[in-house]
């Protein structure tokens, strides 16, 4: 197998001075008079490789290999935990008095107006918030009584009052939250990460997913690599059962006998590269071999069962059960085993209003009841440990909620709920690089609209690549005639929440 990734090495480098020549002759907007100058603007180097302290071939070889960001970063690891469905702010971190005061009356048909909503229909009733309020923390920072266990970190996050969409329904908001799109077919932003970045454990993926209660509306593409090698796609694992399935070699399969296996196949992928130099089979080979280190790797990170009890303890975890609890952990785990972006997804948070068990006032209190303490727990525990300062910390939902109850052909749901809303809703974001305590922008007194700092997905996203050390929009990728980015054309950092 060396043999091959000697012979491998060798036609890359012959095809990187080739196309070296090739670009330089042909692309090179100055010509060869202006050979100086252009040496000077970088005006010949193919954006679509990372910035980064090793060569196109080590990295073509290695794609996970660790890498250097343009720029000095402020994290090394991200944990994106969101909430799939779309959580009420008004119920948890938006506190509106005003609201209240116009519970049951009529909307007024000025909200209304020019708006498209999910279900609304007709002429809905004011929802005043289902939960009390009180300030925290020496930030005084308002926080629901839903959720009682997150006031002890609260002077920890940074809040982002005002976020806002263009997408109202499930699948493209998720998509256009993960993606930068709210179409198919572009990498999810921990793809990219990856991509830009490398991992430090060559034995873990370096984007891992781990979901509780379901699959989000937008599936597997929320995690999937687009139009990157699929080798920077997230991989799924489960805390309940094996983590990854089909981690066990079957009976009568040794550990020497699978190396034999993978060797044997990697040694026609070798030849396969060699005659068609396709670089998603490097990719294969990539994961065949990161396959067989996971089967060492994996199981010992995901055994949350070697916690000491009072970790345990203060996640609330429950052995053996799927719950975003232990997600949560395995996140902690995960990070400080140097993984480079683990995303959570936690499911069941369409508070509509069409049965008990997803009403605002009973649904949306169980799944906070759920979320409350893990949170709040991994905050600590990254804390205790020093790794908070160069983990980021982001949760969210793909949109909000309207202060309006939802209505459907016109009649008000027996159970109180609220529809879909992109106009206004709240992100919070913690860890290396935020500004503790801070609150960034402002709804109007029924949180109906942002009307200070007004922030969109894609800042998310231009603050999410800042924090790791790239400019989001240097950060490309070459595909079909053109350079693609996360933010695609739009996107600004939002500086007020850096420390």
């Amino acid at each position: 197998m060396d043999n091959y990734k000697k012979l491998i090495q060798e036609q890359l480098l012959r095809n990187a001075q080739v196309n070296s020549r090739r670009h330089f002759l042909k692309d090179c907007t100055l010509g060869i008079g202006g050979l100086a100058l252009g040496s000077f603007l970088q005006s010949c180097s193919p954006n679509s490789i990372p910035k980064n302290n090793y060569s196109t071939v080590d990295r073509t070889l290695n794609p996970l290999a660790p890498l250097a960001p343009p720029f000095a970063p402020k994290v090394k690891s991200v944990i994106y935990l969101h909430m799939v469905g779309a959580p009420s702010q008004l119920e948890m971190f938006d506190y509106k008095p005003e609201l209240q005061k116009l519970h049951n009356q009529k909307c007024p048909k000025s909200l209304l107006e020019g708006k498209k909503f999910a279900f609304i229909r007709g002429e809905p009733t004011m929802l005043g918030p289902q939960a009390s309020f009180s300030q925290a923390g020496e930030s005084g920072n308002w926080i629901s009584e839903y959720l009682p266990h997150f006031k002890k970190v609260i002077d920890d996050v940074a809040f982002l009052k005002a976020v806002h969409t263009d997408q109202f329904n499930h699948g493209p908001a998720q998509l256009l939250m993960h993606t930068g799109s709210a179409r198919f077919g572009r990498p999810s932003i921990g793809s990219w990460a990856t991509y830009g970045l490398g991992t430090e454990n060559q034995n873990l993926p370096g984007f891992v997913v781990l979901s509780s209660g379901g699959t989000p509306d937008a599936g597997k593409s929320v995690w999937g690599n687009g139009f990157l090698p699929s080798v920077y796609q997230g991989v799924q694992c489960r805390s309940k059962g094996d983590p990854v399935l089909y981690l066990k070699d079957p009976k009568g399969v040794s550990r020497g006998l699978k190396k034999d296996i993978v060797s044997a196949i990697n040694s026609i992928n070798h030849q396969e590269f060699l005659e068609y130099e396709d670089p998603e089979v490097l990719s294969r080979i990539n994961q065949y071999e990161m396959a067989y280190r996971m089967q060492i790797a994996v199981p010992e990170v995901m055994d949350i069962n070697s916690e000491p009890e009072s970790i345990k303890e203060m996640y609330g975890v429950k052995p053996g059960e799927e719950s975003f609890a232990n997600n949560c952990l395995l996140a902690r785990k995960m990070v400080e085993e140097g993984v480079r972006f683990v995303q959570l997804y936690d499911w069941g948070w369409d508070t509509h209003g069409t049965n008990h068990n997803t009403s605002v006032d009973l649904g949306l209190r169980n799944k906070c009841r759920e979320i409350d303490r893990p949170i709040t727990a991994l905050l600590l525990d990254l804390k205790q440990r020093g790794l908070l300062d160069e983990t980021l910390i982001v949760w969210g939902g793909e949109f909000g909620r309207t202060p309006m109850q939802e209505t459907r052909e016109g009649k008000t749901n027996k159970y109180k709920g609220r529809d879909h809303h992109g106009d206004a809703f709240t992100m919070w974001m913690a860890g290396g690089g935020i500004k503790k305590g801070a609150l960034h922008g402002a709804t109007d007194e029924i949180g109906f609209s942002g009307v200070e700092g007004r922030v969109s997905v894609h800042d998310i996203q231009a603050t999410i690549l800042h924090l790791l050390g790239f400019d989001h929009e240097q950060f490309t990728y070459d595909y079909q005639g053109r350079p693609f980015r996360l933010t695609d054309v739009a996107g600004n950092v939002i500086q007020e929440i850096l420390a």
